[in-house]
This record gives structure tokens, C-alpha cells and sequence, in this order.
């Protein structure tokens, strides 16, 4: 059975985006604003390869898209990601291209598909943040310690079963007593964060490493407590972080834990 057009209609914008990320010289352009800053139009115009006139074009329709916003200072115009779930959505499908090259190419070729080699700045991969909370080398290794020190555990479903485990996307996590009394210790509420309209805590896939970091209501909460304590700051580029001294030595003592 084939969806007409009428069936189609639940996600009309679906096409329209697909459409515009297509032109290489607009992906080029999104990608080129993924560390957060806000780029001017000349400078887009290049990283595109286009001309001048062609680019108006393609800066209109991403704005009016909503995929870019316009900021506007005296004779210049700058453009950035709109949203951090534009940014997101970009990242996802960044990871997927990212994934599938290889497996295509090693299908082709009949041969065992090698490890994507990864298409993030260097100056993104240690630490950033994921829409709101945590990522990069770090978050993963952070993630990873939480496990192994049992401060998190998946999440029980009703019934025992364990939440997400029949279905696919991230998977639900819940703090043990342990971690309870850790995550207090930096300052964290879990009351206040179990409180909030969203999920918990749970797995996100991290663009950099391949592998999960914490997401969720916790996972902001955490990151919220990094920066409270200097452990990690802001940097020009919106999305990239600085470890602090102290943060280096607090989270070398954290992965230094048995």
C-alpha cells in the first residue's frame, strides 16, 4: 500500500527542509556555524563557493526557513543557527551521513566497513555543550564513570521491564542512592530536576565520540553545576567550553576513582 499525497500531509515540512540541506553550497554554509558563532555573509558566500548574487538567494530562503537568523549590526549582516534544536537536528543527521558513508562504501567494495573518521572541529571534540548539557570527549568519559561508580543505573519501567528497552532512542536512566548522594554534593537538586517537565536523565548519542553521554533534565543540571563551580567556562564560540584548572583537576580526580 502507497501513502498519497493526503497521507503525506502530517509532515509537510519534511520535503522543504530535506530540499534546502541538498544544496551543498547552504549545507556548507550550516555547517560552517555547527561551533555556535554568528558568521557575515561574505564570509559564508566563500565557504559556499557561490557568488554574490546567488548567495542572497540562499541566505533568504534559510532564514525564512528558520533553519539561520539574521543579526544585523550597522552595514553588516551576520547569520547563525537559529535554535539549539536546529543545531541538534543538524548534528543528527551529521552522524548519520557520518555512519553510512563507510558501510556504503565497504558494501561496494565487499570488504568490513572501517571506523568513520570524524568530521568534527578539533576545537569541539574535548568539551562542549549539546543543546543544554554536556558533550564531547569528557561528557563521554564523565558518563562512563557515573556507570561504573553506580551513580546511575537504567531506569525500571512498570512491570520490571527496563524503560526504552522495546523501543529504539535513548534509553532512560535513574539515579541508585549513591549517586543520589553525589550528585548532591555538587549542588544538584534531584527533586527539583525530577519535578521538571521532561525526561529525567537519560543516554544521547555524542556527535564527536560515537558513544553516550548524559542527557536530559540531569544532564543540564550537571552541566549547570560544572560552570556554578568553574570547572568549565563559556569561550567566544558559543557551544565550545574551556576546562578551568580547577575543572581539569576536579574531573582527574573524578576519572582517578576506583
Amino acid at each position: 500500500m502507497t501513502l498519497d499525497h493526503e497521507d503525506a500531509r502530517p509532515f509537510p515540512g519534511l520535503s522543504r527542509i530535506g530540499a534546502l540541506l541538498a544544496d551543498p553550497g547552504r549545507a556548507a554554509m550550516l555547517w560552517s556555524l555547527m561551533d555556535g558563532t554568528a558568521r557575515p555573509a561574505g564570509e559564508l558566500t566563500m565557504i559556499a563557493g557561490i557568488s554574490p548574487s546567488a548567495a542572497s538567494g540562499h541566505f533568504a530562503r534559510l532564514v525564512e526557513s528558520g533553519l539561520l537568523a539574521l543579526e544585523v549590526s550597522g552595514r553588516h549582516r551576520y547569520y547563525r543557527i537559529a535554535t539549539p534544536d536546529i543545531a541538534m537536528a543538524i548534528e543528527a543527521l551529521a552522524n548519520l551521513a557520518q555512519a553510512s558513508a563507510p558501510l556504503r562504501e565497504a558494501a561496494q567494495a565487499h570488504r568490513p566497513a572501517p571506523r568513520p573518521a570524524s568530521a568534527v572541529p578539533l576545537d569541539m571534540r574535548y568539551a562542549r555543550t549539546c543543546y543544554d548539557h554536556l558533550a564531547g570527549e569528557l561528557a563521554v568519559r564523565l558518563f562512563d564513570r557515573m556507570l561504573t561508580s553506580k551513580w546511575l543505573e537504567v531506569a525500571q519501567a512498570q512491570g520490571g521491564a527496563p524503560a526504552g528497552s522495546k523501543r529504539p532512542g535513548p534509553t532512560s536512566l535513574d539515579a541508585t542512592p549513591q549517586g543520589v548522594d553525589e550528585f548532591s554534593r555538587i549542588g544538584i537538586d534531584l527533586t527539583a530536576q525530577r519535578a521538571r517537565r521532561r525526561r529525567f536523565a537519560c543516554t544521547c548519542i555524542d556527535w564527536s565520540e560515537r558513544r553516550p553521554h548524559l542527557g536530559g533534565a540531569l544532564g543540564a543540571a550537571f552541566l549547570d553545576a560544572c560552570t556554578e563551580h568553574g570547572w568549565v567556562e563559556t569561550t567566544a564560540k558559543r557551544r565550545v567550553l574551556r576546562v578551568t584548572p580547577a575543572g581539569e583537576r576536579h574531573f582527574a580526580a573524578v576519572l582517578a576513582e576506583v
